[in-house]
């Protein structure tokens, strides 16, 4: 699904160290290799055609836009989100930014090897007519429970594919690949949310404890997952609170683990991917994705 063609043969390649050259270097659409280095903070919208890759220990703190973007490659960073600190302390959290937001027709996006945390709104949020997405082995949590401090939504919310019903015209857009995934600590809600995309989730963890739902089932979602494990969580997948008549979810293989609540299918006309791929074991999955997931 990843098409990682660039517009020119020759990609240029730079060391960021700061948000002002991380900044210049991930703008427009020029093809890029950017490395990053060291702790940079700001809100960056990344352009086209861009690979970038954290050194050891790189971390970006704030936001990472990619409005429209297409061809583009990030990997081996931790990202921390503003926490809702860009939002009144009794404000709500979804005022704030995600850590990572893809919209507004973004595609051929690859998320892979990152540790991304504490995102106000959001962890990664896919929107707005956006394509061709994959995710993998990439570690989504929260650093603490914000029970307390906030009037309104708190949201440990990590994950959104479509962010409103609404939103009719991302039917036969939002494809999206998971795989190799870690939904841990703090997350309460959408591992992910799904409205209306192909969403292939398969050979990921979800060991987000005290959670109210991991996959949640949205309007007109198709989504098939796959040997996926499930430790200590409840409703792992929930076909009936957001779901619409045509919506769809088949899970084949998963593992299920101290879990309670829902975990059936919904509908039978679950979409196929369109590339090969190989499924681990879901014996295996907890072991792998805890040692493998995140920035290497």
């Amino acid at each position: 699904r990843l098409v990682s063609d660039w517009s020119s043969d020759v990609c240029s390649s730079d060391l960021a160290t700061s948000a002002t050259s991380f900044s210049s270097n991930t703008s427009g659409t020029t093809a890029r290799v950017v490395q990053v280095s060291g702790s940079i903070s700001g809100s960056f919208n990344i352009g086209s055609n861009k690979t970038i890759i954290g050194l050891s220990g790189a971390k970006i703190t704030g936001n990472i836009t990619l409005n429209g973007s297409s061809n583009v490659i990030i990997q081996n960073l931790t990202v921390v989100g503003l926490n809702c600190s860009d939002v009144a302390s009794n404000g709500d959290c979804q005022d704030g930014a995600d850590a990572i937001t893809i919209e507004h027709s973004a595609h051929h996006i690859w998320i892979d090897h990152l540790d991304i945390s504490d995102g106000s709104d959001g962890n990664l949020d896919i929107t707005d007519l956006s394509d061709c997405v994959t995710v993998s082995w990439t570690k989504l949590h929260y650093s603490a429970s914000r029970v307390s401090g906030y009037t309104g939504e708190v949201h440990h919310f990590s994950d959104l594919i479509g962010a409103s019903d609404s939103d009719t015209g991302d039917a036969g857009h939002l494809r999206v690949t998971w795989h190799h995934d870690w939904w841990a600590t703090n997350v309460v809600e959408r591992m992910p949310r799904v409205r209306f995309g192909d969403v292939h989730i398969f050979n990921s963890l979800y060991t987000a404890t005290g959670d109210d739902h991991c996959v949640e089932v949205g309007d007109s979602a198709n989504i098939l997952m796959e040997n996926n494990a499930f430790v200590g969580v409840k409703d792992p997948i929930d076909s009936t609170d957001y779901s619409n008549s045509a919506s769809i979810v088949v899970s084949k293989g998963n593992l299920y683990s101290g879990t309670s609540g829902q975990t059936g299918n919904k509908g039978t006309a679950v979409f196929t991917p369109g590339y090969t791929y190989t499924l681990d074991a879901a014996s295996a999955v907890q072991s792998e994705v805890q040692s493998g997931a995140g920035p290497k």
